[in-house]
């Protein structure tokens, strides 16, 4: 069993920055694409950003553009999510995980079924 461990939420005013990290336990990381999606109390979860085994294609949901970037270290079975300019409506509980099933499109990867492990999520809080 892969553990994925989210960390670095808290609270923080609109228009200021966090940056989440994901460190996913093995030796198998390089292998897997990863994502983050968040969910807020009575919303759906939602695809926030996500990234190639290799790093080497990222993609955005449309709210992240411009504010949000996913990184990855593979050599630290490390992957960030850097957010910029939050806004209150960023409150939520922000999910890392990674995949087995070879996403390779948007839609894809956009889909948390495309995902086999998740961490327990870290909270986002932005103050008004």
């Amino acid at each position: 069993q892969v553990q994925v461990v989210e960390s670095g939420g808290g609270l923080v005013q609109a228009g200021g920055s966090l940056r989440l990290s994901c460190t996913a336990s093995g030796r198998s990381f390089g292998r897997h694409a990863m994502c983050w999606f968040r969910q807020a109390p009575g919303k759906e979860r939602e695809f926030v950003e996500g990234i190639s085994a290799s790093g080497g294609v990222t993609y955005s949901a449309e709210f992240a553009k411009g504010r949000f970037k996913i990184s990855r270290d593979n050599a630290k079975n490390t992957v960030y999510l850097q957010m910029n300019s939050l806004k209150p409506e960023d409150k939520a509980v922000y999910y890392c995980a990674a995949e087995t099933r070879g996403a390779a499109r948007y839609s894809e990867y956009a889909d948390r079924r495309s995902y086999d492990y998740w961490g327990q999520g870290t909270q986002v809080t932005v103050a008004s």
